[in-house]
């Protein structure tokens, strides 16, 4: 029996999707006139699907990814996470909305470095109110393996320590959705391959969305989508073990 689009985990339109892009295009200015970073961009990605955005740089990847995370804002076509229409929310909702539903990791691990690790993780459980936000943290930590680190400032921990951290952080006020952009850019294999490990584990155990750039194909293959870009568009869009669909001629 032949397959049916709907049938298609890849092209189907899942109700619970926590990303849905359409015709997403971003337009910036530059001193030799405007660029067209993203060129209508379909996606659309379910709650707990992990998703890896790969292409060579200046393909859109970090572009659409802060797009998503709205700290860019689209200059056409529609942003809907979830459930939200993120170009209908100002700063302040986008704002408010981050903290309660996104985590996001950078290749730089963006450490306050006037504060220990306790208090880099509990910065968003703090601005959410939350009472438990040092002994929630202090146990992030502890799971991440730095329990022996908690007063440690970003200057005396390693590398991979750091991003350990930023790790504990993205997670530690449960958000729907994570983002991470190149997390292992800046560490060796070993140590990117341990906080990788630890980020699927953490995705896993929550059952949150990841959606994660990487230049890295065995990364991209842990994930169970690898989305294509190349030009401000989406080329390829296929599973993980393949089952390829071309999304653009």
């Amino acid at each position: 029996m032949p397959r049916t689009e709907t049938d298609d985990p890849i092209s189907a339109q899942p109700r619970d999707a926590i990303i849905a892009l359409k015709d997403l295009s971003l337009t910036l200015g530059s001193a030799a006139g405007e660029v067209n970073i993203l060129r209508g961009i379909d996606l659309t990605v379910g709650a707990g699907e992990t998703v890896s955005i790969v292409g060579p740089s200046g393909s859109g990847k970090t572009s659409m990814l802060m797009v998503v995370a709205g700290l860019e804002r689209a200059t056409g076509g529609q942003v809907m996470i979830g459930g939200k229409d993120f170009t209908r929310l100002n700063e302040d909702q986008l704002a408010l909305f981050r903290r309660d539903n996104l985590g996001i990791v950078f290749q730089s691990f963006h450490l306050v470095p006037t504060m220990n690790a306790v208090e880099n993780v509990a910065i968003p459980l703090e601005l959410a109110g939350r009472r438990d936000a040092f002994d929630r943290a202090r146990a992030l930590l502890e799971r991440v393996g730095l329990g022996h680190r908690l007063s440690h400032y970003p200057g005396q921990l390693s590398g991979g320590e750091q991003q350990r951290v930023a790790l504990a952080r993205a997670f530690a006020a449960e958000p729907r959705l994570i983002l991470a952009d190149e997390p292992t850019g800046n560490l060796d294999a070993g140590t990117g391959q341990q906080v990788i490990d630890l980020m699927f584990e953490m995705s896993d155990h929550k059952d949150v969305t990841l959606m994660l750039i990487t230049h890295d194909p065995a990364l991209a293959k842990r994930c169970r989508r690898v989305v294509r870009l190349a030009d401000g568009l989406i080329v390829e869009d296929s599973l993980a073990g393949g089952d390829a669909r071309q999304a653009a001629e």
